[in-house]
Protein backbone atom coordinates (compact mmCIF):
# COMPACT_ATOMS: atom_id res chain seq x y z
CA UNK A 1 0.00 0.00 0.00
CA UNK A 2 1.20 3.49 -0.81
CA UNK A 3 -0.22 6.88 -1.63
CA UNK A 4 1.19 6.54 -5.14
CA UNK A 5 -0.33 3.07 -5.59
CA UNK A 6 -3.67 3.12 -3.76
CA UNK A 7 -5.64 0.01 -2.93
CA UNK A 8 -7.68 -1.61 -5.67
CA UNK A 9 -10.31 -4.33 -5.63
CA UNK A 10 -7.53 -6.93 -5.85
CA UNK A 11 -5.29 -5.31 -3.19
CA UNK A 12 -6.74 -5.40 0.33
CA UNK A 13 -6.37 -2.28 2.45
CA UNK A 14 -3.77 -2.13 5.19
CA UNK A 15 -5.30 -3.13 8.55
CA UNK A 16 -4.12 -1.69 11.87
CA UNK A 17 -5.86 -3.09 14.96
CA UNK A 18 -5.36 -1.68 18.46
CA UNK A 19 -5.62 -4.17 21.33
CA UNK A 20 -5.74 -3.56 25.07
CA UNK A 21 -7.66 -3.63 28.30
CA UNK A 22 -10.80 -1.54 28.57
CA UNK A 23 -10.07 2.05 29.51
CA UNK A 24 -6.48 2.27 28.20
CA UNK A 25 -7.43 4.63 25.37
CA UNK A 26 -7.75 2.37 22.33
CA UNK A 27 -10.44 4.56 20.79
CA UNK A 28 -8.42 7.76 21.10
CA UNK A 29 -5.19 6.21 19.76
CA UNK A 30 -7.04 4.52 16.89
CA UNK A 31 -8.77 7.77 15.96
CA UNK A 32 -5.50 9.72 16.15
CA UNK A 33 -3.76 7.14 13.93
CA UNK A 34 -6.54 7.34 11.36
CA UNK A 35 -6.60 11.14 11.33
CA UNK A 36 -2.84 11.27 10.80
CA UNK A 37 -2.97 8.62 8.04
CA UNK A 38 -5.63 10.65 6.24
CA UNK A 39 -3.52 13.79 6.61
CA UNK A 40 -0.67 11.93 4.88
CA UNK A 41 -2.95 11.21 1.93
CA UNK A 42 -4.16 7.67 2.63
CA UNK A 43 -7.84 6.97 2.03
CA UNK A 44 -8.59 5.88 5.58
CA UNK A 45 -11.49 4.24 7.40
CA UNK A 46 -11.54 4.03 11.19
CA UNK A 47 -13.92 1.37 12.51
CA UNK A 48 -15.19 0.55 16.00
CA UNK A 49 -16.14 -3.07 16.77
CA UNK A 50 -16.79 -2.41 20.47
CA UNK A 51 -20.41 -2.74 21.60
CA UNK A 52 -19.83 0.31 23.83
CA UNK A 53 -18.97 2.68 20.99
CA UNK A 54 -17.11 5.90 21.75
CA UNK A 55 -15.39 6.51 18.41
CA UNK A 56 -17.89 9.21 17.45
CA UNK A 57 -17.24 10.95 20.77
CA UNK A 58 -13.49 11.00 20.10
CA UNK A 59 -13.99 12.42 16.60
CA UNK A 60 -16.63 14.86 17.81
CA UNK A 61 -19.30 13.59 15.37
CA UNK A 62 -22.33 11.30 15.38
CA UNK A 63 -21.61 7.99 13.67
CA UNK A 64 -23.76 5.14 12.38
CA UNK A 65 -23.34 1.61 11.12
CA UNK A 66 -22.31 2.78 7.63
CA UNK A 67 -19.06 4.61 6.79
CA UNK A 68 -19.42 8.39 7.10
CA UNK A 69 -17.02 10.95 5.62
CA UNK A 70 -15.43 12.99 8.42
CA UNK A 71 -12.71 14.90 6.61
CA UNK A 72 -10.63 14.68 3.47
CA UNK A 73 -9.49 11.06 3.01
CA UNK A 74 -11.13 10.09 6.32
CA UNK A 75 -14.30 8.06 7.00
CA UNK A 76 -15.53 6.52 10.24
CA UNK A 77 -17.98 3.78 11.18
CA UNK A 78 -19.39 2.17 14.32
CA UNK A 79 -20.42 -1.38 13.41
CA UNK A 80 -23.60 -2.46 15.17
CA UNK A 81 -22.81 -6.16 15.37
CA UNK A 82 -26.13 -7.10 16.99
CA UNK A 83 -28.06 -5.54 14.11
CA UNK A 84 -25.74 -7.32 11.66
CA UNK A 85 -26.46 -10.68 13.30
CA UNK A 86 -30.20 -10.11 13.43
CA UNK A 87 -30.35 -8.96 9.83
CA UNK A 88 -28.17 -11.72 8.39
CA UNK A 89 -28.82 -14.69 10.66
CA UNK A 90 -31.90 -14.28 12.89
CA UNK A 91 -34.50 -15.96 10.65
CA UNK A 92 -32.02 -18.46 9.24
CA UNK A 93 -31.15 -19.66 12.75
CA UNK A 94 -34.75 -20.62 13.48
CA UNK A 95 -35.25 -22.37 10.14
CA UNK A 96 -32.05 -24.40 10.47
CA UNK A 97 -33.03 -25.39 14.02
CA UNK A 98 -36.42 -26.59 12.71
CA UNK A 99 -34.72 -28.67 10.01
CA UNK A 100 -32.43 -30.26 12.58
CA UNK A 101 -35.40 -31.12 14.80
CA UNK A 102 -37.12 -32.82 11.87
CA UNK A 103 -33.95 -34.91 11.50
CA UNK A 104 -34.51 -36.17 15.03
CA UNK A 105 -32.10 -33.92 16.91
CA UNK A 106 -33.45 -32.86 20.35
CA UNK A 107 -34.73 -29.29 20.71
CA UNK A 108 -31.90 -27.88 22.81
CA UNK A 109 -29.20 -29.50 20.70
CA UNK A 110 -30.85 -28.24 17.52
CA UNK A 111 -30.86 -24.68 18.85
CA UNK A 112 -27.18 -24.95 19.79
CA UNK A 113 -26.10 -26.46 16.46
CA UNK A 114 -27.98 -23.75 14.55
CA UNK A 115 -25.88 -21.03 16.20
CA UNK A 116 -22.66 -20.37 14.38
CA UNK A 117 -19.93 -19.78 16.98
CA UNK A 118 -18.91 -16.17 17.38
CA UNK A 119 -21.63 -14.71 15.17
CA UNK A 120 -21.09 -11.20 16.55
CA UNK A 121 -17.40 -11.43 15.71
CA UNK A 122 -18.16 -12.88 12.28
CA UNK A 123 -20.43 -9.94 11.54
CA UNK A 124 -17.68 -7.47 12.43
CA UNK A 125 -15.04 -9.37 10.45
CA UNK A 126 -17.37 -9.62 7.46
CA UNK A 127 -17.85 -5.85 7.35
CA UNK A 128 -14.14 -5.15 7.77
CA UNK A 129 -13.23 -7.75 5.16
CA UNK A 130 -15.70 -6.28 2.68
CA UNK A 131 -14.38 -2.75 3.24
CA UNK A 132 -10.79 -3.95 2.90
CA UNK A 133 -11.43 -5.66 -0.45
CA UNK A 134 -13.59 -2.86 -1.85
CA UNK A 135 -10.72 -0.80 -3.24
CA UNK A 136 -12.20 2.31 -1.59
CA UNK A 137 -9.61 2.50 1.22
CA UNK A 138 -5.85 2.32 1.52
CA UNK A 139 -5.88 1.87 5.29
CA UNK A 140 -8.42 0.65 7.86
CA UNK A 141 -7.78 1.39 11.54
CA UNK A 142 -9.77 -0.77 13.96
CA UNK A 143 -10.82 0.35 17.43
CA UNK A 144 -11.36 -3.09 18.91
CA UNK A 145 -13.27 -4.30 21.95
CA UNK A 146 -11.32 -5.01 25.18
CA UNK A 147 -8.64 -7.70 24.99
CA UNK A 148 -10.70 -10.82 25.76
CA UNK A 149 -13.37 -10.02 23.19
CA UNK A 150 -10.73 -9.13 20.60
CA UNK A 151 -8.90 -12.44 21.02
CA UNK A 152 -12.24 -14.20 20.64
CA UNK A 153 -12.97 -12.20 17.49
CA UNK A 154 -9.62 -13.14 15.98
CA UNK A 155 -10.07 -16.84 16.76
CA UNK A 156 -13.35 -16.97 14.82
CA UNK A 157 -11.93 -17.78 11.36
CA UNK A 158 -10.43 -21.01 12.71
CA UNK A 159 -13.39 -22.13 14.83
CA UNK A 160 -15.94 -21.19 12.16
CA UNK A 161 -14.19 -23.27 9.51
CA UNK A 162 -14.33 -26.26 11.86
CA UNK A 163 -18.01 -25.72 12.57
CA UNK A 164 -18.93 -25.32 8.92
CA UNK A 165 -17.31 -28.66 8.21
CA UNK A 166 -19.78 -30.28 10.63
CA UNK A 167 -22.83 -28.97 8.82
CA UNK A 168 -21.54 -29.09 5.26
CA UNK A 169 -23.10 -32.50 4.65
CA UNK A 170 -26.60 -31.15 5.14
CA UNK A 171 -26.01 -27.97 3.13
CA UNK A 172 -28.06 -29.12 0.15
CA UNK A 173 -31.13 -28.97 2.42
CA UNK A 174 -30.40 -25.67 4.14
CA UNK A 175 -28.73 -23.58 1.45
CA UNK A 176 -31.78 -21.41 0.92
CA UNK A 177 -31.90 -20.30 4.58
CA UNK A 178 -28.21 -19.45 4.87
CA UNK A 179 -28.43 -17.12 1.87
CA UNK A 180 -28.81 -13.95 4.04
CA UNK A 181 -25.70 -14.82 6.07
CA UNK A 182 -23.64 -15.75 3.03
CA UNK A 183 -24.47 -12.43 1.39
CA UNK A 184 -22.73 -10.66 4.29
CA UNK A 185 -19.50 -12.10 2.87
CA UNK A 186 -20.21 -12.43 -0.85
CA UNK A 187 -23.30 -10.59 -2.15
CA UNK A 188 -22.71 -11.95 -5.68
CA UNK A 189 -22.35 -15.56 -4.56
CA UNK A 190 -23.98 -18.50 -6.33
CA UNK A 191 -25.79 -20.13 -3.43
CA UNK A 192 -25.26 -23.65 -4.85
CA UNK A 193 -21.60 -23.28 -3.94
CA UNK A 194 -22.27 -21.26 -0.79
CA UNK A 195 -20.69 -23.48 1.84
CA UNK A 196 -17.46 -24.04 -0.04
CA UNK A 197 -17.18 -20.36 -0.94
CA UNK A 198 -17.93 -19.27 2.61
CA UNK A 199 -15.10 -21.41 3.95
CA UNK A 200 -12.81 -20.05 1.22
CA UNK A 201 -13.77 -16.45 2.06
CA UNK A 202 -13.00 -16.96 5.74
CA UNK A 203 -9.73 -18.67 4.85
CA UNK A 204 -8.76 -15.65 2.70
CA UNK A 205 -9.65 -13.26 5.51
CA UNK A 206 -7.55 -15.32 7.93
CA UNK A 207 -4.64 -15.10 5.49
CA UNK A 208 -4.96 -11.30 5.38
CA UNK A 209 -5.22 -11.00 9.16
CA UNK A 210 -1.99 -13.00 9.60
CA UNK A 211 0.01 -11.33 6.81
CA UNK A 212 2.46 -8.90 8.49
CA UNK A 213 2.64 -6.77 5.34
CA UNK A 214 -1.14 -6.26 5.35
CA UNK A 215 -2.15 -6.37 9.02
CA UNK A 216 -0.60 -5.08 12.25
CA UNK A 217 -1.70 -5.47 15.87
CA UNK A 218 -0.61 -2.82 18.33
CA UNK A 219 -0.78 -3.29 22.09
CA UNK A 220 -1.89 -0.28 24.14
CA UNK A 221 -0.85 -0.17 27.78
CA UNK A 222 -0.85 2.39 30.56
CA UNK A 223 1.63 2.65 33.47
CA UNK A 224 -0.33 0.09 35.46
CA UNK A 225 0.77 -3.45 36.35
CA UNK A 226 -2.70 -4.97 35.89
CA UNK A 227 -2.86 -3.47 32.41
CA UNK A 228 0.63 -4.79 31.66
CA UNK A 229 -0.34 -8.32 32.72
CA UNK A 230 -3.31 -8.33 30.35
CA UNK A 231 -1.19 -6.96 27.51
CA UNK A 232 1.32 -9.76 28.06
CA UNK A 233 -1.45 -12.34 27.80
CA UNK A 234 -2.67 -10.65 24.63
CA UNK A 235 0.86 -10.81 23.20
CA UNK A 236 1.01 -14.55 23.94
CA UNK A 237 -2.29 -15.38 22.31
CA UNK A 238 -1.80 -13.13 19.30
CA UNK A 239 1.45 -14.98 18.66
CA UNK A 240 -0.28 -18.34 19.09
CA UNK A 241 -2.77 -17.42 16.36
CA UNK A 242 0.01 -15.98 14.14
CA UNK A 243 -1.34 -12.43 14.33
CA UNK A 244 1.60 -10.04 13.77
CA UNK A 245 2.30 -7.47 16.50
CA UNK A 246 4.35 -4.53 15.26
CA UNK A 247 4.39 -2.00 18.14
CA UNK A 248 3.43 -1.07 21.69
CA UNK A 249 1.93 2.29 22.66
CA UNK A 250 2.26 3.45 26.27
CA UNK A 251 -0.68 5.78 26.80
CA UNK A 252 -1.51 8.28 29.55
CA UNK A 253 2.16 8.73 30.38
CA UNK A 254 2.99 11.45 32.91
CA UNK A 255 6.66 11.68 31.97
CA UNK A 256 5.81 12.43 28.33
CA UNK A 257 4.99 16.01 27.38
CA UNK A 258 3.55 18.36 29.94
CA UNK A 259 3.39 15.82 32.77
CA UNK A 260 6.81 16.88 34.05
CA UNK A 261 5.47 20.23 35.22
CA UNK A 262 1.80 19.46 35.72
CA UNK A 263 1.73 16.49 38.10
CA UNK A 264 3.05 15.72 41.60
CA UNK A 265 6.52 14.26 41.88
CA UNK A 266 5.21 11.21 43.76
CA UNK A 267 3.15 10.11 40.76
CA UNK A 268 6.13 10.49 38.47
CA UNK A 269 8.25 8.37 40.80
CA UNK A 270 5.58 5.66 40.87
CA UNK A 271 5.43 5.61 37.10
CA UNK A 272 9.15 5.11 36.38
CA UNK A 273 9.59 1.48 37.54
CA UNK A 274 6.39 0.40 35.76
CA UNK A 275 7.61 2.07 32.58
CA UNK A 276 10.86 0.08 32.85
CA UNK A 277 8.86 -3.15 33.31
CA UNK A 278 6.82 -2.42 30.18
CA UNK A 279 9.93 -1.88 28.09
CA UNK A 280 11.48 -5.08 29.41
CA UNK A 281 8.29 -7.07 28.78
CA UNK A 282 8.19 -6.10 25.10
CA UNK A 283 11.90 -5.88 24.45
CA UNK A 284 11.77 -6.81 20.74
CA UNK A 285 8.97 -4.38 19.83
CA UNK A 286 9.12 -0.65 19.06
CA UNK A 287 7.56 1.35 21.90
CA UNK A 288 5.74 4.66 21.35
CA UNK A 289 4.61 7.05 24.07
CA UNK A 290 1.43 9.10 24.40
CA UNK A 291 1.16 11.70 27.17
CA UNK A 292 -1.60 12.02 29.72
CA UNK A 293 -3.24 15.20 28.48
CA UNK A 294 -4.87 17.82 30.66
CA UNK A 295 -7.78 18.03 28.19
CA UNK A 296 -9.38 15.21 26.22
CA UNK A 297 -8.27 15.19 22.57
CA UNK A 298 -11.62 15.50 20.78
CA UNK A 299 -11.91 16.36 17.12
CA UNK A 300 -9.52 16.01 14.20
CA UNK A 301 -7.26 18.93 15.14
CA UNK A 302 -6.57 17.62 18.66
CA UNK A 303 -6.17 14.05 17.38
CA UNK A 304 -3.67 15.17 14.73
CA UNK A 305 -1.60 16.86 17.42
CA UNK A 306 -1.74 13.72 19.55
CA UNK A 307 -0.68 11.51 16.63
CA UNK A 308 2.30 13.76 15.91
CA UNK A 309 3.26 13.50 19.57
CA UNK A 310 3.17 9.70 19.39
CA UNK A 311 4.71 9.00 15.98
CA UNK A 312 6.59 12.24 15.32
CA UNK A 313 7.14 12.58 11.59
CA UNK A 314 6.91 8.81 11.06
CA UNK A 315 4.10 7.40 8.95
CA UNK A 316 1.76 5.59 11.40
CA UNK A 317 0.76 3.11 8.69
CA UNK A 318 4.37 1.83 8.55
CA UNK A 319 5.00 -1.80 9.48
CA UNK A 320 7.24 -1.14 12.48
CA UNK A 321 8.21 -4.75 13.25
CA UNK A 322 8.08 -8.06 11.37
CA UNK A 323 8.43 -11.41 13.09
CA UNK A 324 6.76 -13.09 16.07
CA UNK A 325 7.76 -12.03 19.56
CA UNK A 326 7.40 -15.65 20.65
CA UNK A 327 6.52 -18.95 18.96
CA UNK A 328 5.00 -22.13 20.39
CA UNK A 329 5.45 -25.33 18.39
CA UNK A 330 4.43 -28.91 19.08
CA UNK A 331 7.13 -31.58 18.99
CA UNK A 332 7.32 -35.35 19.45
CA UNK A 333 7.57 -35.24 23.26
CA UNK A 334 5.87 -31.94 24.08
CA UNK A 335 6.04 -28.30 23.09
CA UNK A 336 8.82 -25.84 22.27
CA UNK A 337 8.64 -22.14 23.11
CA UNK A 338 10.97 -19.98 21.00
CA UNK A 339 11.75 -16.46 22.21
CA UNK A 340 13.82 -14.14 19.96
CA UNK A 341 16.73 -12.82 22.06
CA UNK A 342 19.57 -11.72 19.76
CA UNK A 343 22.94 -10.69 21.18
CA UNK A 344 22.34 -12.14 24.66
CA UNK A 345 25.08 -14.08 26.41
CA UNK A 346 24.10 -17.44 27.89
CA UNK A 347 25.79 -16.74 31.22
CA UNK A 348 23.51 -13.74 31.75
CA UNK A 349 20.30 -15.74 31.33
CA UNK A 350 18.17 -17.47 33.95
CA UNK A 351 14.70 -19.01 33.68
CA UNK A 352 12.14 -19.52 36.41
CA UNK A 353 8.59 -20.87 36.02
CA UNK A 354 5.89 -20.17 38.57
CA UNK A 355 2.39 -21.35 37.74
CA UNK A 356 1.37 -19.94 34.37
CA UNK A 357 4.24 -17.42 34.22
CA UNK A 358 7.78 -17.85 32.90
CA UNK A 359 10.39 -15.36 34.10
CA UNK A 360 13.40 -14.73 31.86
CA UNK A 361 16.21 -12.94 33.71
CA UNK A 362 18.95 -11.18 31.73
CA UNK A 363 21.43 -9.79 34.21
CA UNK A 364 19.45 -7.36 36.38
CA UNK A 365 16.47 -7.29 34.03
CA UNK A 366 13.47 -9.61 34.10
CA UNK A 367 10.84 -10.36 31.46
CA UNK A 368 7.63 -12.12 32.46
CA UNK A 369 5.90 -14.26 29.83
CA UNK A 370 2.26 -15.25 30.33
CA UNK A 371 2.18 -18.88 29.25
CA UNK A 372 -0.77 -20.22 27.26
CA UNK A 373 -2.86 -22.87 29.00
CA UNK A 374 -1.29 -25.65 26.94
CA UNK A 375 2.10 -24.87 28.54
CA UNK A 376 1.01 -23.81 32.02
CA UNK A 377 0.67 -27.39 33.27
CA UNK A 378 3.97 -28.58 31.76
CA UNK A 379 7.53 -28.40 33.05
CA UNK A 380 10.29 -26.49 31.22
CA UNK A 381 13.35 -28.53 30.30
CA UNK A 382 16.88 -27.46 29.42
CA UNK A 383 16.77 -24.33 27.28
CA UNK A 384 19.07 -23.65 24.32
CA UNK A 385 20.25 -20.52 22.52
CA UNK A 386 19.95 -21.22 18.81
CA UNK A 387 20.37 -18.69 15.98
CA UNK A 388 19.54 -15.69 18.17
CA UNK A 389 16.52 -17.27 19.85
CA UNK A 390 16.00 -18.88 23.24
CA UNK A 391 14.33 -22.30 22.81
CA UNK A 392 12.63 -23.80 25.85
CA UNK A 393 11.14 -27.33 25.71
CA UNK A 394 8.02 -28.05 27.79
CA UNK A 395 7.11 -31.61 28.78
CA UNK A 396 4.81 -33.42 31.15
CA UNK A 397 5.95 -33.12 34.78
CA UNK A 398 7.58 -36.11 36.43
CA UNK A 399 5.30 -38.36 38.49
CA UNK A 400 4.97 -37.41 42.13
CA UNK A 401 7.43 -39.23 44.45
CA UNK A 402 6.22 -41.91 46.83
CA UNK A 403 5.19 -40.75 50.32
CA UNK A 404 7.91 -40.60 52.96
CA UNK A 405 7.76 -42.42 56.29
CA UNK A 406 5.38 -39.78 57.61
CA UNK A 407 3.03 -40.05 54.63
CA UNK A 408 4.02 -36.66 53.17
CA UNK A 409 4.52 -35.98 49.45
CA UNK A 410 5.47 -32.88 47.52
CA UNK A 411 2.54 -31.74 45.37
CA UNK A 412 2.95 -31.08 41.65
CA UNK A 413 1.96 -27.46 42.29
CA UNK A 414 4.77 -27.13 44.81
CA UNK A 415 7.25 -28.60 42.36
CA UNK A 416 5.97 -26.32 39.58
CA UNK A 417 6.07 -23.19 41.69
CA UNK A 418 9.28 -23.72 43.62
CA UNK A 419 11.10 -21.18 41.46
CA UNK A 420 13.88 -23.50 40.32
CA UNK A 421 15.73 -22.35 37.22
CA UNK A 422 16.04 -24.53 34.15
CA UNK A 423 19.40 -25.18 32.55
CA UNK A 424 20.54 -23.13 29.55
CA UNK A 425 23.10 -24.02 26.90
CA UNK A 426 24.18 -22.47 23.61
CA UNK A 427 23.92 -24.47 20.36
Amino acid sequence: MSKEAPSSAGTPARLILYVGKGGVGKTTIAAATAVRAAELGYRTLVVSTDLAHSLGDALGVDLGSEPQIIAENLSAQEINVLDEVRRNWGKAHQEIADLLRRDGIPDVQADELAILPGMEEVAALARIGTASRSGVYDCIVIDAAPTGETIRLLSVPDSLQSYLGRIQGMFTRINRVVRPFVRAFRPDLNVNDAMEQLVASIHALRAQLTDPQQSSYRLIVTPNRLVLKEAQRAETYLNLFDYPIDAVVINQLLTAGQGKTGYPTALLERERPILAEIRQAFGTLPVFEAPLLLAEPIGTDALTKLARGIFGEQDPTTVFHVGPTLVVERGEEGYLLRLPMPNVETDRLALIKRGDALYVDVGNFRREIALPQVLAGLEPGTAHMRAGALEIPFEQPEPAPAPDLHGHTESSDQRRNDGRSTGISRV
